[in-house]
């Protein structure tokens, strides 16, 4: 060994040299570690060590405007959401209900899903969120029910003709239209039906809004609702001026378009017999369901042919705009929801409008 190792000396001192014998020794070590680093294989990153030793997480939550510390979540689950870190924050700070609770991975960032697994979002053992009180909220299902509750109590009271709203002696003196007691009912049809498919069809999310939201549908569609029965059930209403034709043609339509609409909802709420939200859905033996073939929201079609109707039904301005003002908006929602649809189905939608077939 002694002879083996004085042979590799000299070799050293063959190859390099004029280099003194201790640089000789120290470049001998180098080399050996640097050997048992490549036999030791690839390092692991820090984070996937951390993370197979993390069996919890600790939540620092601080205030997005202030920056300070709210509070500390200690022993989260590995398999914890956003939704149970809401939920935790809640008893710790009872003043903030879970539904007002927005938490960000940094300020100004998108607010996190109640579905994100906190796993997937942290880097290390402490993960810290910036809280948000996003004011007061109100569950969609709500929203809704009070936007279409309002219209059909409003009208109502007006097509009694309530004393403080129409003079008395002369409600008496002229008898109404047939048409106004027509449109009572078909106002009372759209409304009624806009209620039962919220309880009873639409999947509603089970997500939130701030209660301003709230506010503004109500005041769009009660203002209107009580703009147009104060026309229409006024004892000084004028009937439309093709008479029974008019009302009769656009009445059948009217009730067309809302069958139409609601069999349009039920597809919506059930693409096919299997329940699977993955396929566009295809029309079936309804003739009411064709009009897939030609628009991607058949339903946004039907609800302005109502109100079109109505409009034709009533020959009052306060519907027509109304009508315009809703047709705007479905335009809008029916262009978004369509380019949704050319990403997801492109082998169902290329050919389609999207409310209006042929046009748009």
């Amino acid at each position: 060994m002694f002879k083996k190792n004085k042979s590799l000396e000299r070799k050293g001192e063959l190859v390099f040299p004029g280099v003194p014998r201790p640089i000789m020794k120290t470049m001998r070590n180098f080399h050996s570690l640097s050997q048992l680093v490549l036999s030791a294989g690839p390092l692991k990153s820090n984070q996937a060590a951390r993370h197979s030793k993390t069996t919890h997480f600790e939540i620092e939550i601080l205030d997005a405007h202030t920056r300070k510390q709210i509070c500390i979540l200690d022993k989260m689950p590995q398999t914890s959401t956003i939704h149970d870190v809401k939920q935790r924050f809640h008893k710790t700070c009872p003043k903030w209900y879970p539904s007002r609770i927005g938490l960000q991975l940094e300020c100004g960032g998108p607010f996190l899903k109640d579905c994100t697994s906190i796993q997937r979002v942290a880097s290390a053992s402490i993960v810290t969120l910036y809280f948000t009180d996003l004011g007061r909220q109100v569950s969609w299902t709500t929203v809704f029910l009070a936007e279409y509750t309002g219209p059909l109590l409003i009208y109502l009271l007006f097509y009694l003709r309530i004393s403080y709203i129409y003079d008395v002696k002369e409600s008496s003196k002229k008898v109404r239209h047939p048409v106004v007691h027509l449109a009572c009912f078909c106002h009372c049809i759209h409304y009624i039906r806009f209620l039962l498919e919220t309880l009873f069809v639409h999947k509603v999310s089970t997500g939130y809004t701030p209660l301003k939201n709230l506010m503004k549908g109500c005041a769009f569609y009660w203002i209107f609702t009580s703009w147009i029965a104060y026309y229409i059930n006024h004892p000084q209403y004028t009937p439309p001026s093709f008479g029974t034709r008019q009302i009769t043609v656009s009445a059948i339509n009217f009730l067309i378009c809302e069958a139409g609409n609601h069999f349009i909802n039920v597809m919506l709420a059930h693409p096919n017999h299997t329940g699977n939200n993955a396929c566009f859905p295809s029309p079936n033996y309804n003739p009411l369901t064709w009009m897939f073939f030609l628009v991607s929201c058949p339903n946004y079609t039907y609800e302005i042919g109502s109100w079109i109707s109505f409009t034709i039904m009533t020959q009052t301005l306060p519907v027509g705009i109304f009508t315009l003002l809703m047709s705007i908006q479905m335009s809008l929602w029916a262009q978004k929801k369509h380019k949704i649809y050319l990403k997801k189905f492109n082998s169902y939608v290329h050919r389609k409008s999207a409310i209006i077939p042929f046009l748009l």
